[in-house]
C-alpha cells in the first residue's frame, strides 16, 4: 500500500513550477495607496470601485501582490480584546485576511471601521479600511485565494489590472 501511494505521489506531482501568473479574467482586489481607493477587477471589468483609508506612514500598507487567506463576519479585534459586533470595535463588519510580510492573514486586511470619516485618509495602523457596503459586497463575491495587489502608482486601475494580467 505505502508503494502504490508514493507511485502515485511520484506521477502526479509536477517536476516544473506551477504558473501562478493571472489570467484575463482572473479576479484582483488592487488597492491604490496614492489615490486611497479600491477596485474590484471580476471578469475583465471594475465590480467596485470605492474609497478606503490606509496607513498613516507609506510604508505601513504593505505593497505586493497577496493572496486572501481569511474572512470573518464580525471579527473579534485581539488588539484591545472586542469583541465582534461591538460598536468600539475598529474592524467594522468584516474582515478579509491576507499573507502580507508572510503573515497568515490575521494581521494585515482589508476591513471596516467604526470611523467612517477615516475613509480617504493616511490613518491606520497597516490595514485598508473600507466602508461597510463595499466591504461586505467583497465579503460575499470574493473567494479565498483572490488576489490582492497593493501599490502607490500614477497609473490607472484599467493599467494596473493589466500590467498583473488581468485585462
Amino acid at each position: 500500500m505505502k508503494l502504490w501511494m508514493l507511485m502515485f505521489l511520484f506521477i502526479s506531482t509536477p517536476f516544473w513550477p506551477i504558473d501562478t501568473a493571472m489570467l484575463p479574467g482572473d479576479s484582483l482586489i488592487i488597492v491604490n495607496k496614492q489615490t486611497n481607493e479600491l477596485a474590484w477587477f471580476d471578469q475583465g471589468r471594475i465590480k467596485i470601485k470605492t474609497k478606503v483609508a490606509t496607513g498613516k506612514m507609506k510604508d505601513w500598507t504593505p505593497e505586493g501582490i497577496f493572496t486572501i487567506t481569511v474572512k470573518a463576519k464580525d471579527p473579534y479585534y485581539r488588539k484591545l480584546n472586542i469583541p465582534g459586533g461591538a460598536a468600539n470595535n475598529p474592524l467594522g463588519s468584516r474582515w478579509i485576511g491576507f499573507d502580507a510580510k508572510e503573515t497568515d492573514g490575521r494581521t494585515y486586511g482589508l476591513h471596516g471601521t467604526n470611523q467612517p470619516n477615516s475613509i480617504g485618509q493616511y490613518i491606520s495602523d497597516g490595514c485598508v479600511r473600507l466602508d461597510k457596503e463595499p466591504l461586505e459586497l467583497l465579503y460575499d463575491q470574493v473567494p479565498i485565494n483572490t488576489k490582492v495587489f497593493i501599490t502607490d502608482s500614477s497609473l490607472t486601475f484599467e493599467q494596473l489590472a493589466q500590467s498583473q494580467g488581468v485585462l
